[in-house]
């Protein structure tokens, strides 16, 4: 014995179901699109690292002594400020 058990919707039920779904592609593609920008924008706009190993061969001193981050480029350490602020040269 089969039973049939497809669900029966009235025309105004289907039209408010197509109208959901418009709702939610719309909305997930707008999602999408704004991530995609965003992504964008951010690999853009945001800044190189300023890393100079020219500095480190001509100091003798490794990245890590002005740098917070041992391999150089960032966040400067206290002598690294020193040394940008005296024109990138070691005081005597």
């Amino acid at each position: 014995m089969s039973l049939d058990m497809r669900i029966v919707f009235s025309a105004k039920e289907r039209f408010r179901m197509k109208t959901h779904v418009k709702r939610a592609f719309v909305a997930v593609c707008g999602a999408a699109a704004a991530i995609l920008i965003a992504g964008t924008m951010f690999s853009i706009v945001s800044p190189s690292a300023n890393a100079k190993p020219e500095f480190a061969a001509q100091t003798g001193l490794p990245c890590g002594r002005c740098h917070v981050n041992p391999a150089g480029g960032g966040k400067l350490k206290a002598f690294g400020q020193r040394f940008k602020a005296n024109g990138f040269k070691l005081k005597k």
